[in-house]
């Protein structure tokens, strides 16, 4: 039988003049809008990216983090980092004092500098558009209010309790200590006035007059904060794309700190052999469950930020011994895992820049701290992303930036674009993008459908909340009964799933070129209320 998808005789969006997808239709709306009006991919990535914070704010926000990957019509590609660090007083010693035996997950002692902006500002160089301007939709936003969607309500239902704990973020999501109502107007006057500041002077986020009240008031809860690991999270230069080879076309990731390359490391595992399998078939299953299972073990057991032993992975004789072991053996294990909350979305404008971006504030509503008076949610990347573990690479420290579950990747051949995409979802993210990518590559689905396809992902994965969890592998409703008996035939612990709707399942998007109608075909995931649109 096989697999079927979400919605039945899914269709792409077809354009010629750019394209866009994300998971929410008004931010898709706003990028377009740029495009159609003459804007370039950078100007609608920033205004997309602005409208996410009002439109998705248990997702993302100015204070949390982002990597982006970008393809020139020339054919050059290349990437920026958002990730930030932990604080200069952030010693291991200085969380063991406090009785701690892993980094708190909320309040301030769990938060990273923001890298949002400095991302943001490194795509306004290639604008052609003001910072106001661009903004301007989500400033409107934040002042005028935004309909409570199903989404932001059940986010802020399953944070509530915490979300009353802080001024600022109960004023705005939780009046009353109650949750808003689907279709209640959420204002975030303060957040506007800050975007509207911020718009004017996007380096006093850094080194002004936020981050002057941010560091205070991190400080003042007892973060270690110096100020000027704040200020060092200003900059998030090009930096070169990693790449390896797919079916035949090169695949570029985001590096690390970023997870990008746990997908070229499952990409250099499954190329030749998922292709001449039946698609999401038992043998296709495994192979996709036991390959990243392989890059989790590696990322556990030798990654850190700041050492290049993620490249070990990718080496021919590493790649071969990890085949074999697939090839001939059962089930095996990974170490650790959780999800995440996240957004992202992608553009390719008509002059052939595509730009594939993703942003976080690691778990719903990050910290769910705020810095007071301007409405800025703080993410928990650091409490989400290291480890307390002596002597471990990922272990905290100052000045060593926590990995990160983020990622963005690209396809081309020669000098055509083939796709751009990425995935939200923690630890799912590097597995349902390897998933999307195979489902393109080797089976020739078009965007629609390879995002719409079932998912399979291995729990647990690497994050650092869940160390105890047992290994499952959690395989979506649409996949072949028979296939899942085979399974667990094989040894895997097969946890069988509904379609997973409202971020659990991730938000996949895609958009491609079609060099065979000289089109460009977008794709948003069903499983969000995303919308791909294509002018």
């Amino acid at each position: 039988m096989a697999p079927r998808v979400i919605r039945p005789d899914p269709q792409p969006a077809v354009g010629t003049r750019g394209a866009v997808s994300s998971s929410h239709r008004l931010v898709s709306h706003v990028g377009a809008s740029v495009l159609a009006s003459g804007g370039n991919a950078f100007d609608a990535t920033i205004a997309m990216a602005a409208m996410s914070w009002l439109l998705l704010p248990g997702q993302c926000g100015i204070g949390g983090d982002a990597f982006v990957l970008v393809r020139e019509p020339g054919g050059e590609t290349w990437t920026s980092n958002g990730s930030g660090f932990g604080p200069d007083g952030g010693t291991p010693d200085f969380y063991r004092d406090l009785g701690l035996d892993s980094l708190p997950l909320t309040g301030p002692l769990s938060v990273a500098v923001p890298g949002t902006p400095a991302v943001l500002s490194t795509l306004h160089a290639h604008a052609t558009r003001s910072l106001k301007e661009l903004w301007e939709p989500a400033i409107k936003a934040a002042t005028d209010g935004v309909p409570c969607s199903p989404k932001t309500r059940a986010d802020v239902a399953e944070q509530v309790n915490e979300l009353a704990r802080n001024p600022g973020a109960r004023t705005v999501f939780a009046p009353g200590g109650a949750p808003p109502r689907v279709g209640q107007l959420v204002r975030q006057p303060e957040l506007g006035a800050t975007l509207r500041g911020l718009a004017d002077d996007l380096d006093a986020f850094y080194t002004g007059w936020f981050a002057h009240r941010a560091v205070a008031s991190l400080a003042d809860s007892g973060a270690p904060f110096s100020g000027e690991e704040w200020a060092l999270g200003a900059h998030a230069p090009h930096e070169p794309a990693i790449t390896t080879t797919y079916s035949g076309r090169r695949l570029h990731q985001t590096p690390p700190p970023s997870a990008g390359w746990m997908v070229l490391h499952q990409a250099c595992i499954l190329d030749g052999t998922l292709g001449r399998l039946d698609q999401l078939g038992p043998e296709a299953v495994h192979w996709f469950a036991e390959a990243a299972r392989a890059s989790f073990r590696h990322r556990f057991e030798h990654c850190g930020a700041d050492n290049d032993e993620w490249r070990r992975a990718l080496e021919d004789d590493a790649v071969a011994a990890t085949r074999h072991e697939i090839g001939r053996t059962m089930a095996t294990s990974a170490p650790v895992g959780g999800a995440g909350d996240t957004t992202s979305m992608v553009c390719v404008d008509p002059d052939g820049t595509a730009v594939s971006f993703i942003h976080s504030l690691a778990f719903t509503f990050g910290s769910r701290v705020t810095v007071p008076g301007t409405g800025v949610l703080l993410n928990n990347r650091l409490g989400r992303g290291a480890y307390l573990l002596d002597g471990h690479p990922n272990e905290v420290r100052p000045r060593r930036k926590p990995l990160h579950t983020l990622n963005a990747w690209l396809v081309d051949e020669g000098s055509d674009l083939v796709a751009a995409g990425n995935c939200p979802g923690g630890d799912g993210q590097v597995q349902w993008n390897m998933q999307v990518i195979s489902h393109l590559l080797d089976h020739g689905n078009d965007p629609q459908r390879a995002v719409s396809l079932p998912r399979v992902t291995v729990f647990p994965g690497s994050d650092a909340n869940t160390l105890d969890a047992p290994t499952v592998v959690r395989c979506e409703e649409g996949l072949d009964p028979d296939a899942l008996e085979e399974l667990e035939r094989r040894g895997h612990r097969v946890e069988r799933l509904p379609v997973q709707r409202g971020g659990p399942g991730g938000s996949a998007c895609v958009v491609a070129w079609d060099p065979v109608h000289g089109v460009l075909k977008a794709a948003a995931d069903p499983r969000m209320d995303g919308a791909a649109l294509a002018i």
